[in-house]
This record gives C-alpha cells, structure tokens and sequence, in this order.
C-alpha cells in the first residue's frame, strides 16, 4: 500500500522508516546533523511549498529519503493506520 503524504506524493508504506514532528524533533543536535547530511546528500524531497509540520523518513535499495510534509505527524499516523484496516 502507499501513504498519502500530501499534495501529489506516496510512499510505499513498506519503506517508512518513522514519522516525526519537526517541531519537537530538530530540537536534538542528532535529528539536526541527519537532516543536513540527508540535504547535503539531495535527498530530502519538499511535498509541498507550505511550512512543514513533519518529515518521513524511508528507506529504499538507494538509501535514506527525506520527505517534507506540510500535515502533522497526527493527520499521517491516521492515514497510516487507515491502510492496515
């Protein structure tokens, strides 16, 4: 199955690795390094052009990818568990 993560953009749901609150997330020094290696890297990917509230994080045969998502970690969690029903 794939996870909605707005505007135009799916993942397979097999490949996200965690769902994270921006916000309360970049607070750690760790989640801020990963998040610049993965931008240094090109591999973040911005779903939309609105303020993001959340990141995917998934893992696929070419490595980590970062997705940007303007929903909160709430309204993906839901799409989340709508899919294993």
């Amino acid at each position: 199955m794939f996870l909605h993560l707005g505007q135009n953009t799916l993942v397979d749901d097999r490949t996200v690795i965690g769902v994270f609150d921006l916000d309360n997330s970049t607070v750690s020094k760790h989640t801020r390094a990963f998040l610049a290696r993965a931008q240094r890297e090109d591999r973040v990917v911005s779903v939309s052009q609105e303020l993001p509230k959340s990141f995917v994080v998934c893992r696929d045969q070419d490595g980590d990818w970062v997705y940007l998502s303007q929903l909160s970690p709430a309204t993906l969690l839901r799409r989340a568990q709508g899919l294993e029903g």
